[in-house]
């Protein structure tokens, strides 16, 4: 330790030559004035873009219909295939109800609700990417005017012969709608509304008169134009559901599940539950019944309003409706409110595809396992021929678009 003692010595007259510090007079140096520790230069805060950003809670406008472990995506994929083409059939619709099929281009860009063009994009930027539907004219005073093209003017009265061709089937399924509902009747302006799910023409209310012995216009005391069953015809008040019956009766017992709630005292088996719940499954009340008067909340009651679903569906063209088509059938029909959960819980018959705010139900036995219609309807296979040539840049000479 002999070093430390050392080091010990050399170390006293450094410290006795200190100046001491009075207690008094903390700075000794008067001149010397310090100033507060600025930590001014810290970051005392996180960067916005550091932190975590907080997910947004899902709503019913966003929220998705089915989790990803049941979604169906060809079934998801024509929603989104409907959207996409909203332009066309409402631009169809708006601009054949102008004078002369034209309409001004600065007018266009203001109407894009009612062309169908997406908000905040402009008409003369999207106009040019379906060249073979649309085509703009210079008018004599300098204006630009947005038409259809040639080729679209052919394509439509393609389609006006097809509807009166189909005329006959439009007129049953009309008949059915009304035999469905609790009086009888619907207003003429809810079925031009949902005309293009049945494939109905535009001016059917004008078509209506032909058929005297099926229909019959009123005028309501709001002064609205209603829509008179005049005949019944037990020919068409057979629900497909009872067709399908008759051919299979096992499938149909297996398209719906209605269990039967009973106490755990009984302790029944997985196998014995199944044969029970079975047995309350079928007969459904049959949508062309007065099931209307069941008390709203009973079985009974429910089975009828599955089955008005069933059979609304079966006569669309394409086997499925959006809740906005089913809502304006809602008195008609005498659905509840309940609807949306009423379908979810008969998942092996419907699917609900989009969000919970927009939603649209598939009749699953219309289609086969690739999602893809069992039978197309005329209407059908045209629309779908029109979808095909929207998105097209030019003819090819070697193919023929119009041929189905």
């Amino acid at each position: 330790m002999a070093w430390l003692r050392l080091f010990s010595r050399t170390l006293e007259p450094t410290v006795r030559s200190l100046p001491k510090i009075s207690s008094a007079s903390p700075n000794p140096n008067p001149n010397l004035t310090t100033q507060p520790f600025s930590t001014s230069f810290l970051i005392t805060k996180t960067p916005a873009k550091f932190k975590k950003k907080r997910k947004k809670p899902d709503s019913a406008r966003t929220k998705p219909v089915q989790p990803d472990s049941t979604r169906l995506r060809h079934f998801e994929s024509l929603v989104t295939r409907d959207a996409h083409f909203r332009f066309l059939t409402r631009s169809k619709e708006f601009i054949t109800k102008q004078p002369d099929r034209i309409l001004r281009l600065d007018d266009a860009g203001k109407l894009y609700r009612e062309l169908g063009f997406p908000r905040g994009r402009k008409v003369t930027r999207y106009i040019p990417k379906h060249p073979l539907i649309f085509q703009t004219y210079r008018h004599s005073d300098g204006k630009m005017w947005l038409g259809f093209s040639d080729f679209m003017e052919d394509l439509l009265e393609e389609e006006r012969a097809l509807m009166d061709s189909m005329e006959l089937d439009r007129v049953s399924r009309v008949r059915k709608l009304l035999m469905m509902t609790k009086d009888k009747r619907i207003l003429l302006s809810k079925i031009h509304h949902t005309r293009l799910l049945f494939g109905i023409p535009d001016d059917f209310r004008d078509r209506v008169g032909k058929y005297p012995d099926y229909f019959r216009v009123v005028t309501g005391q709001d002064g609205n134009r209603i829509l008179e069953l005049v005949n019944w015809d037990p020919n068409l008040a057979v629900s497909e559901l009872e067709r399908t019956f008759m051919v299979d009766e096992d499938k149909a017992r297996r398209a719906f599940k209605f269990p039967l709630k009973h106490g755990k005292e009984l302790e029944l088996e997985e196998k014995d539950t199944r044969k029970l719940n079975q047995l309350n499954t079928l007969p459904l009340v049959s949508p062309y019944s007065d099931g209307w008067k069941l008390d709203v909340w009973t079985l009974e009651a429910e089975k009828y309003r599955v089955g008005i679903v069933h059979e609304f569906l079966s006569l669309t063209l394409e086997k499925r409706a959006s809740i906005h088509h089913i809502v304006e059938f809602k008195d008609e029909f005498s659905l509840t409110r309940q609807t949306y959960q009423m379908l979810k819980k008969q998942p092996s018959t419907f699917y609900l595809a989009g969000t919970e705010m927009n939603w649209t139900v598939f009749l699953k036995d219309g289609y086969n396992g690739d999602a893809v219609l069992i039978r197309k309807d005329p209407q059908v296979l045209f629309n779908e021929k029109l979808y095909k040539i929207a998105d097209m840049q030019q003819m090819d000479n070697d193919s023929h678009p119009i041929e189905t």
